[in-house]
Order: structure tokens, then C-alpha cells, then sequence
């Protein structure tokens, strides 16, 4: 084999990394006196370590998490206790792997969402997690197009494929029965699965009879909820609101 097809090798063997960094490698090598072992191991570093980041931006943008919404830009002081001591833990990971749910409610502007997508995105950065970002609505209304295209089983089975999925601003809607069976359908899917949910609501899960016309599957919901997973609770002065202040100041 001349050494003039060795990027035809490498490419067909879909090492686009190394076809491109092999030459600049090579200089280096020589320079630097590397043996054949060191040669290697830089080679194959190179072309995980792209490979990786390439999958990782691939998990962001197919999360639909907002950009915005990073740990790096989260201020821990504003948040409860709870919430503060419990990120090290739910950080690992492992709450996702039991498939453990997280509900977090709260007044409005307190930071739930915030908090719920910065915490997601860093399990897709660090664990390579698939995850799920959806608006309640949205994610009725898909789920109600499935069911009357007998495509719900489906849909459900689709979204399993997500180690997580967020459900943001569940106590914003008002459902029918309709909505009801099919937001529960997948609750009860994904509890089955162990796969998790996080949720967040401005109403406690008490008053949660608002939002589901069924008190029953309200009572379903939460149980689903409670059973395996992490209740957090946002209190204070809305986020915008004090900025509000702060610009008038």
C-alpha cells in the first residue's frame, strides 16, 4: 500500500479526524521523536476526542434546551437550600439512569426552568445523556396529532429513546379528558420504563386538580411522581421582577 492511499483507507474506514490531522501529526512526531506506540495512542486521542464533541453538539441541538441555560450562568445563591445541596448529586447522573422523576414548583420567575435545563444540559455534556426539552403544549399537542393518527404507541416508544425528558410549565394548561389520557399515557410509559420525567409547575402538586380535569389521574400523576423521584420547591421574589427593581434603582 502506497502511502498516498492512506487517507482512502482512513476514510473508508471513517476516520475523517485522523485523515485530516494525520500529516501535521507525522511532522510532529519526527520533531519530537515519538515512537511508534506515542504515534498511535495521539492519532486515535485525537479522533475520539472529535468524535465526542461531534456527538455531544449533535445531543445539545436535538435536546431543543435553550442555549441561554447553563450552569456557568446560574447564581446558586438565588436558589433554595434544597436545590443548592441536591445538584453535586442529581449532577452524577444517576437519578436519570433509575429513571427517577424531578418535579419542581413554584412561583413564577423563580428560576425552576432555569435550573431544570442548566442541570440538563451539563448531564448531556459530562454523560452524554439523551435528553428532551418540550413546553407542556407542545407536548400535548404532539401527542394528541399521534393519537388521531393511531400513532400514539408509537410516539411513546420514540420518546423513550430519551434517558430524560422535560416538561416545562405543566400549570399552564387547562386540559380536557382528551389531553388528560394522553399526558398521563406517557407518564405511566415512562414510568414503566424507568425512564425520567422532569416537570415543572407554577401549582404545587396538590392543586394539581386545576390543571387535570380527572382528579384520578391527577392523583395517578403524582403518585408516579412522588414514588420515584425528587420534589423541589422555588420560593421568593420573581427573577425578573428584581431586575426590574434593579433597573429602576
Amino acid at each position: 500500500m502506497s502511502t498516498d492511499s492512506l487517507p482512502i483507507f482512513l476514510r473508508g474506514l471513517g476516520l475523517t479526524t485522523i485523515v485530516r490531522e494525520h500529516e501535521t501529526a507525522i511532522s510532529r512526531a519526527e520533531a519530537d521523536n515519538w515512537g511508534y506506540r506515542r504515534f498511535l495512542q495521539h492519532l486515535v486521542e485525537t479522533e475520539t476526542n472529535e468524535r465526542l464533541t461531534r456527538r455531544i453538539a449533535r445531543l445539545v441541538k436535538e435536546s431543543g434546551l435553550p442555549a441561554s441555560e447553563t450552569l456557568a450562568r446560574l447564581a446558586p445563591e438565588r436558589f433554595p437550600d434544597k436545590a443548592r445541596r441536591l445538584l453535586p448529586t442529581l449532577r452524577t447522573g444517576e437519578f436519570v439512569r433509575r429513571g427517577d422523576a424531578i418535579c419542581v414548583f413554584g412561583l413564577p420567575g423563580t428560576g425552576k426552568s432555569a435550573y431544570v435545563c442548566a442541570l440538563c444540559r451539563d448531564l448531556v455534556e459530562q454523560h452524554q445523556l439523551k435528553v428532551l426539552f418540550l413546553s407542556a403544549f407542545k407536548l400535548v399537542t404532539r401527542l394528541l396529532a399521534a393519537k388521531r393518527n393511531l400513532a400514539l404507541p408509537a410516539l411513546l416508544t420514540k420518546l423513550n429513546r430519551y434517558d430524560a425528558i422535560i416538561i416545562d410549565d405543566i400549570s399552564y394548561i387547562t386540559q380536557s379528558i382528551e389531553e388528560n389520557d394522553v399526558l398521563f399515557a406517557l407518564f405511566a410509559e415512562r414510568y414503566e420504563q424507568h425512564k425520567s420525567v422532569i416537570v415543572t409547575s407554577n401549582l404545587v402538586p396538590s392543586q394539581w386538580d386545576q390543571i387535570f380535569k380527572n382528579p384520578m389521574t391527577a392523583a395517578a400523576i403524582i403518585d408516579r411522581l412522588v414514588h420515584r423521584g425528587y420534589q423541589l420547591e422555588f420560593t421568593g421574589e420573581s427573577f425578573r421582577a428584581q431586575a426590574a427593581k434593579a433597573r429602576r434603582a
